[in-house]
């Protein structure tokens, strides 16, 4: 019997997010990118997203206090954002529903008997070794040790997959990134968003002072997915609960805004960086470098 991965495509990236509509902020465009050259792209999400904001007066009843059935309904937004990235192949750590959003670090909810933040360890990774024993991922991409900013079901995202990528041994991925934005960037996005009505960095003087931002030397990988733009901004309109239609996300379309949302930064977590092009020798590709023998879905 033919294993899975014989049919499957030649490139094949793993990614491992938190709660829907995160692919999309942090690698809508990567995940268009690869998924329209060809590539397997697979997206395991860990929770249903239960204690998510409603931007959607309608739907207010949905959230948790109430009839606590955003769960449910962001299934069906995660499934449209997936299609207008083109992305076929998606799953829910454990299955849908197994694990429950923990809402913000330090509220009560991090503490609810079935969120995120409490799963084992080796449990929630030995789902994920599932998927990666299947697939057999050459890349992965996840979050950095803090989850980018601190959210605890981020943080356990991280965790989950960087064991899991262990436990997974010789069949885990070659190649593991970590999402990441450089502090010049973000320089720029504070002043280009100064004069929107809702803007990200209100408050914020320094970008030094967010909890997130790299150095350009920690970046690793820059992919330009420009060209996708649109399919990630009808993505993000997927997630209507999650993303107003005032977001700042919609008010820097093009120029800028294209540049900030189409355009994708990584660190290198495991792996050998590739070859790399440009004044910072960043890699244009996250398989740069691998070898033909690893790409092989059929090898051992």
């Amino acid at each position: 019997m033919a294993r899975v991965t014989d049919a499957l495509p030649d490139r094949r990236l793993l990614l491992v997010h938190a709660h829907p509509d995160d692919e999309v902020t942090g690698t809508g465009a990567a995940m268009a990118h690869y998924a329209a050259a060809g590539a397997h792209v697979t997206l395991v999400t860990c929770t249903l997203g239960e204690e998510g904001e409603i931007h959607v007066p309608d739907l207010a009843q949905l959230e948790a206090a109430q009839a606590d059935q955003l769960g449910g309904y962001r299934v069906v937004e995660l499934e449209r954002a997936c299609a207008a990235l083109g992305v076929t192949d998606h799953r829910f750590l454990g299955g849908a529903g197994r694990y429950r959003d923990s809402g913000m670090m330090g509220l009560a909810t991090n503490n609810h008997p079935r969120c995120f933040w409490q799963a084992d360890l080796d449990e929630a990774a030995s789902h994920l070794v599932k998927i990666i024993s299947e697939v057999r991922p050459q890349v992965m991409i996840t979050y950095d040790p803090n989850g980018f900013y601190g959210h605890p079901d981020h943080i356990q995202a991280h965790r989950v997959a960087m064991r899991a990528a262990e436990l997974a041994g010789d069949q885990g991925p070659e190649k593991i990134y970590w999402t990441a934005m450089p502090r010049r960037v973000l320089a720029e996005g504070m002043a280009a968003f100064r004069e929107l009505d809702d803007n990200p960095f209100a408050g914020v003087e320094d970008v030094a002072d967010l909890p997130f931002g790299s150095t350009d030397e920690e970046i690793a990988a820059r992919i330009d997915g420009t060209d996708h733009y649109d399919k990630k901004t009808a993505a993000m309109r997927a997630h209507a609960t999650q993303i107003p239609d005032n977001s700042w996300l919609y008010g820097i379309a093009g120029g800028f805004g294209a540049e900030f949302m189409g355009v994708e930064y990584f660190r290198l977590a495991k792996g050998e960086r590739g070859p790399a092009s440009g004044p910072h020798g960043w890699e244009s590709d996250l398989f740069a470098g691998l070898s033909a023998a690893r790409t092989d879905p059929a090898g051992p």
